[in-house]
């Protein structure tokens, strides 16, 4: 079977145009795309200024909106994480710390991470969890620069959760 020229010429337009088209749809998407994650971007910095400045309920308010654009962003739910522990609310802090394990199962092998989740599973009275969690920061010998008595800490709390 052969192609006549004009045959060709259209079937050569054809897929020009489809490239054309379709390179047209992904800058148009990549814009939209870019617009959304600077303006999750602009909410998050908003929310860690406004938690460094105090205004917890501010920070919480702009997390949550970062967390309804992204809901499976590790830092967001980490620092709403934080947030709401610094706020008094341990249990939802509990929650978000969980789901930063689950986005991030690596996370078991950060000992700040690890303290920080013990602490606030003690806080939340999720004993069993916070016996877990604090039983493999003491079997992984784990010590910060910034935090001498880690071991120490760890010890206490499981020593706190040993007496309830």
């Amino acid at each position: 079977m052969s192609f006549t020229e004009p045959v060709r010429k259209y079937i050569l337009s054809c897929i020009v145009a489809l490239i054309v088209i379709g390179l047209i749809v992904a800058n148009v998407m990549a814009n939209i795309q870019d617009e959304e994650f600077m303006m999750d971007e602009s909410l998050y910095n908003n929310a860690v200024q406004l938690q460094s400045n105090g205004d917890l309920d501010g920070a919480e308010e702009a997390l949550s909106q970062v967390l309804k654009n992204q809901p499976d962003s590790e830092i967001a739910n980490y620092v709403a994480a934080l947030t709401n522990a610094q706020n008094g609310d341990l249990k939802r802090a509990s929650i978000y710390m969980q789901k930063v394990l689950d986005i991030n199962p690596y996370k078991v092998e950060d000992p700040r991470f690890m303290i920080q989740l013990g602490e606030i599973f003690v806080g939340a009275e999720k004993y069993e969890e916070a016996k877990i969690v604090l039983l493999r920061c003491q079997e992984s010998q784990w010590t910060l620069e910034d935090f001498p008595n880690y071991q120490e800490h760890v010890a206490g709390l499981l020593t706190q959760i040993e007496n309830l």
